[in-house]
């Protein structure tokens, strides 16, 4: 059985926690201020922010205020598509420190494959990584043909990637795909955008598990071995969202689960992103 402390090792030996709060849409100031210290005081290790999600700051002042070690929380933040290239990322990079107000990141992603301009980015990546300032680099939103060129031009291989993924979009050829190549696959949102929680299919097996419909899409995503990462700012929401550790769904009923995939997006297509 997990627990709320369980990791995945990414493919250069970092201990990445497997199950997270996100806080896209979380109003900077007391709104996320407040979610994320719910989450630490829950248990939570793991906060995934982005610099496009401008909260990144007040993400910062909760982490330091929860009086909580730097070294315990995980923070991962992402490089917006219009600060992509080698020199403007790395200074995107540089206010994204100064926003946390840490020293470094456990996670570093390319928020989006933007034309051919993510090949620059990653090259400013490689050197963050080199010089200690990411313990990882990952990528978001990136398919196999955005992975393949990547992959073709970098000995780095990325440790993981963030994609829309939950029971109506599984992306099962994508997960193999970054299985094959040791690519730690994320979960963003897991839970539709909300749509999933009205899934007859997902109330049922609710009230057979005694759990709320987003605890059973959670447990579905950390069964698939998966990293997760609900996005709440109500705090009896974030702590309700952790309660995933008591039960296990069964092999029935996660294939149930896996068949409810209708490759169906609530956010956009890689591939017909606008910016």
């Amino acid at each position: 059985m997990k627990t709320i402390k369980t990791s995945v090792r990414l493919n250069n030996g970092v201990e990445m926690p497997q199950f997270g709060l996100g806080v896209y849409k979380a109003e900077n100031g007391t709104e996320v201020t407040t979610a994320v210290e719910a989450a630490l005081q829950a248990g939570y290790t793991l906060i995934d922010t982005a610099s496009f999600y401008q909260n990144e700051s007040g993400v910062g002042e909760a982490v330091k205020q929860s009086g909580i070690n730097r070294e315990d929380i995980f923070i991962t933040s992402k490089v917006w598509n219009t600060d992509q290239g080698y020199e403007s990322t790395l200074n995107a990079f540089k206010k994204t420190l100064k926003e946390l107000d840490v020293e470094y990141l456990d996670l570093y992603l390319i928020h989006w494959p933007v034309g051919n301009r993510f090949l620059d980015t990653w090259r400013a990546f490689e050197k963050l990584y080199e010089e200690g300032y990411i313990k990882a680099a990952g990528v978001s939103n990136f398919q196999i043909h955005h992975l393949d060129k990547l992959l073709a031009n970098s000995s780095l291989v990325p440790a993981v990637n963030q994609v829309e993924l939950h029971p109506r979009l599984t992306q099962i050829e994508l997960r193999d795909y970054c299985h094959e190549k040791n690519i730690q696959v994320e979960s963003w949102s897991p839970l539709g955008r909300g749509h999933l929680l009205k899934e007859p299919t997902i109330d049922y097996l609710a009230k057979k598990y005694g759990k709320t419909a987003a605890q059973v899409i959670i447990r579905w995503h950390l069964q698939n071995e998966l990293v997760v990462i609900p996005k709440s700012v109500t705090p009896e929401r974030i702590v309700e969202n952790a309660d995933v550790f008591d039960f296990l769904l069964s092999p029935e009923d996660m294939n149930v689960l896996n068949q409810l995939n209708m490759n169906e997006r609530f956010g956009q297509h890689p591939d017909h992103f606008k910016f």
